[in-house]
């Protein structure tokens, strides 16, 4: 696992990850429990919050198809327009039937590693961080866990948006990616899942805790 480094050079995003040693250990155990957890045939659903500017890109396929890729195989991928088919809005009906959330904020420029979500977004993060794997997407690295981002609630009051920053020596073998990805992995024909931790249960109080407040 790769442990918090004191960032370098006067640069507070020059570390592998945000989240304490003991964060990364709760949230890995974590998502062990929910992978053995999870039974032959059971599906594994998706749920990408975008923003409607960003559904409407032009490079809005590439991206899921990119998610995708980057997902365990089998994994159904839900959005807006898939998920309420022109319905209205219902999140409160559908998260109770997801296994996982990829938000996809508004970088603050071109390769940034700072992404912002908008107030639905943060809500749709709020809903399901303590429970399930969310995953930032980024167009330069990929997905990250958001345990391992650092975030900061904005104005306005009213409709708070949230900021998520990357950590900048972020790296795709870390333990906590991979235990996300084993959450969302659906169980092979002879219901093979990695084993739950033993601590599991131990650290199940704040698994899912960001360095700063999401609310």
């Amino acid at each position: 696992m790769h442990a918090t480094q004191m960032p370098t050079h006067d640069d507070p995003l020059d570390v592998e990850t945000f989240a304490r040693p003991e964060q990364q250990r709760r949230y890995t155990a974590a998502m062990h429990r929910i992978a053995a957890e999870r039974r032959t045939g059971d599906p594994v659903r998706v749920y990408v919050s975008a923003a409607p500017k960003t559904t409407t890109h032009a490079n809005w396929q590439r991206w899921l198809k990119h998610i995708t890729e980057e997902l365990p195989d089998g994994v159904e991928l839900l959005h807006y327009s898939s998920a309420f088919e022109g319905q209205p809005y219902a999140w409160d009906t559908l998260v109770g039937q997801l296994d996982g959330l990829v938000v996809i904020g508004r970088p603050k420029r071109l390769g940034s590693r700072v992404h912002v979500l908008g107030p639905v977004a943060r809500l749709e993060l709020r809903s399901m961080v303590a429970q399930k794997p969310v995953l930032l997407f980024t167009h330069n690295l990929g997905l990250i866990p958001v345990v391992d981002c650092k975030s900061q609630v904005m104005a306005p009051p009213e409709a708070p948006r949230l900021k998520l920053i990357a950590p900048k020596r972020w790296s795709r073998d870390s333990a906590t990616l991979q235990a996300a990805l084993d959450a969302l992995r659906p169980a092979d024909d002879n219901g093979q899942r990695p084993e739950a931790h033993r601590d599991t249960a131990d650290h199940l109080a704040a698994p899912f805790a960001v360095r700063s407040a999401v609310s």
